[in-house]
């Protein structure tokens, strides 16, 4: 089970690095990406881990990520957080800050709904994967929309773990699959 959710988030990153490498020309030419019509109804499940699962990732994207409460961190990310974004080191403090320190943000009110534009959450075991609409222009200043996404690990109830495909400054090395094309 663990091997197929992190196969699927493999799979996401692979095809998100992909269109990232590619002109963007050709990117422009996509459809939109659109949120869904009831993005908090999307951080719901019947069964109960899956509920909690998805409510704590819902209060990552509102409460951390859109109305940086990040001295309110601890309460949904373990102090352990590992985290693969190479631009925030791990840990709970590491986290905290390169949100408040590096990218210098201060706590706003929170927002209810929220207005993060989410496409899709997916659930399954301890993983959540939240899908959002992202706003980009191409090389002629014309705006088009992509996906991003961020992938959780949890462990009761807390992100222990966390996957996005940002990289770092000075753009995105291809894709494994273009990668390989290319050879």
């Amino acid at each position: 089970m663990k091997l197929q959710t992190a196969l699927c988030a493999a799979a996401v990153a692979a095809l998100l690095s992909s269109a990232a490498a590619m002109p963007a020309a050709a990117q422009a030419l996509n459809d939109p990406v659109v949120a869904a019509p009831n993005v908090e109804a999307l951080f719901t499940s019947k069964d109960p881990k899956l509920n909690r699962n998805k409510q704590a990732a819902y209060h990552i994207e509102t409460d951390l990520l859109e109305s940086h409460r990040w001295n309110e961190a601890d309460k949904w990310l373990t102090q352990k957080y590992i985290q693969h974004n190479p631009q925030a080191a791990s840990g709970l403090p590491g986290v905290v800050k390169f949100f408040t320190q590096v990218m210098k943000q201060q706590p706003l009110p929170l927002v209810r709904p929220t207005k993060v534009e989410v496409v899709a959450v997916i659930a399954e075991g301890d993983y959540v994967n939240v899908m959002t609409v992202r706003h980009l222009k191409d090389a002629k200043g014309n705006p088009y929309t992509s996906t991003w996404f961020d992938t959780w690990r949890f462990v009761d109830g807390k992100a222990d773990e966390h996957w996005d495909p940002a990289t770092l400054p000075g753009g995105p090395a291809p894709s494994p699959a273009a990668a390989a094309a290319a050879k």
